[in-house]
C-alpha cells in the first residue's frame, strides 16, 4: 500500500489530498477532526491528485455538481454504506440523518449514521456536509459548522458574505 498527499488551496483553507495506490483516499481540512496523523500521509507527490484538483477547483467555480472520480473508502462495512449513501444525496439539498439511516434499512440507526458520517475520510466529494438534524438544523460537522454552513450555502447559490 503506497500512500502519498499534496495540499491544495480552497476557499475554505487548505485541503490535504491523500492517495492509497494512487487513488484518492483522504480530503481532510485544518482543524478537522478525526483527521489522521500526518506521518500516515506518505511522501509528498502531487501526481495522483491533478484530475482531483481540477474537479475540486471545477466544483468551487459552480462548474461542478457531481464528481467523477474513484475514490478508496477505508473503514468498517456499515461507514462504507453510510458513505455510499452520502454519494446519493444531490448537490444543493440536503437529508437528515433518519433518512439516511432510513434509506439503510435501518430508522432506528440515526445515531450510528451520524457517528459514521462524522468519520467520512473524503470531505466535500462525498459530501457529509449535506446531512443535518431532524428538525433542518445545522449539526456537527468535522471541518467545522462555519465550514458547513458556506458550503450548503454556496451549493444553493447564496453569495458568501464572508463572515465565517
Amino acid at each position: 500500500m503506497n500512500r502519498t498527499h499534496t495540499v491544495t488551496d480552497s476557499p475554505y483553507g487548505p485541503l490535504t489530498l491523500v492517495a492509497t495506490d494512487s487513488v484518492l483516499s483522504g480530503l481532510y481540512m485544518t482543524r478537522q477532526r478525526h483527521r489522521p496523523g500526518e506521518e500516515t500521509f506518505g511522501d509528498p507527490d502531487p501526481r495522483p491528485f491533478r484530475e482531483v484538483i481540477r474537479q475540486l477547483d471545477a466544483y468551487f467555480t459552480g462548474e461542478l455538481k457531481h464528481f467523477d472520480l474513484p475514490l478508496h473508502l477505508a473503514g468498517t462495512p456499515f461507514q462504507r454504506t453510510v458513505w455510499e449513501q452520502l454519494l446519493l444525496i444531490p448537490y444543493g439539498e440536503t437529508r437528515t440523518y433518519g433518512e439516511l439511516a432510513g434509506a439503510l434499512g435501518n430508522p432506528g440507526a440515526s445515531r450510528a449514521v451520524g457517528l459514521a458520517n462524522g468519520r467520512n475520510p473524503i470531505g466535500i466529494i462525498v459530501p457529509c456536509h449535506r446531512v443535518v438534524g431532524a428538525s433542518g438544523s445545522l449539526t456537527g460537522y468535522g471541518g467545522g459548522l462555519d465550514r458547513k454552513q458556506r458550503l450548503l450555502a454556496f451549493e444553493r447559490g447564496v453569495p458568501d458574505d464572508g463572515l465565517f
